[in-house]
């Protein structure tokens, strides 16, 4: 049962490259290429240099967007899911902030502050920033008060305290913003780049829609779409299962 369950995944994504490639031979047009073209196009440019310097710049882009947007949303939101008063204060702006179309913010900063690499990372991380808020201050809401109660007798200290009895309780919910965030903030990044950067992944496939290739389009998108895999399979799963340690 083990072996058929991680044979699963494979056979999944054979599926789907099978019906990708029986699609591109029934329609046999340039608008859906065979996954063969795509691979050769993604290797030419991978030997090029060409998709490692603006998958790099896009890279950079998302972990300093998203390194910002997490600490202030994990901050933000355990003090509003912990304070009442500040959570009623706050909860309509986290309402509009959250309804606000992305493409808007990302306008707005680029012409407020010029077409910057700062005015780039503002836009990702105000994008993204009120889904941490949100989710994290819900995180913070459920926390056990008979724990943190227990912490208070035994007199932990806030070091302590939050380490041991707050931190396991939130680790879900900081781990169900960082996975949503990893799939938003790639998205609004790539829309940043294209209207408003020379270089980066979102560049790069605008100038493959002007030119009608396909083919260069998927490649880009699947070079990305390993990376952020890879940061799931080797980086956000080990985490999250040594945080997880405690549990039987």
């Amino acid at each position: 049962m083990n072996l058929a369950n991680k044979a699963l995944p494979t056979l999944s994504f054979l599926l789907l490259i099978t019906i990708w490639h029986g699609l591109a031979l029934y329609i046999n047009d340039p608008s859906l290429p065979l996954p063969s073209v795509v691979l050769h196009v993604l290797w030419q440019e991978i030997i090029s240099g060409q998709l490692p310097h603006h998958l790099g710049l896009t890279l950079f882009r998302l972990i300093i967007s998203f390194s910002i947007a997490m600490f202030l949303g994990c901050a933000i939101g355990i003090a509003l899911g912990r304070n009442k008063t500040l959570d009623v204060f706050f909860d309509n702006w986290l309402v509009i902030f959250l309804n606000i179309p992305a493409l808007v913010t990302i306008i707005l900063c680029y012409v407020w502050f010029g077409l910057s690499e700062s005015a780039a990372i503002l836009a990702v991380v105000i994008n993204k920033l009120p889904n941490v808020i949100v989710t994290i201050r819900e995180g913070a809401k459920a926390l056990d008060r008979d724990l943190l109660e227990m912490a208070r007798c035994y007199q932990f200290g806030k070091r302590k305290t939050f380490l041991h009895v707050i931190w396991p309780q939130l680790h879900p919910f900081v781990m169900a913003a960082t996975r949503s965030g990893l799939a938003l903030i790639w998205k609004i990044i790539l829309v940043v780049e294209l209207l408003g950067r020379s270089d980066g992944m979102g560049y790069q496939i605008h100038l493959f829609f002007q030119l009608f290739d396909v083919a260069s389009i998927l490649a880009y998108t699947i070079a990305f779409i390993t990376v952020i895999q890879s940061i799931e399979l080797f980086i956000l799963k080990p985490l999250d299962k040594k945080a997880l340690r405690w549990k039987r």
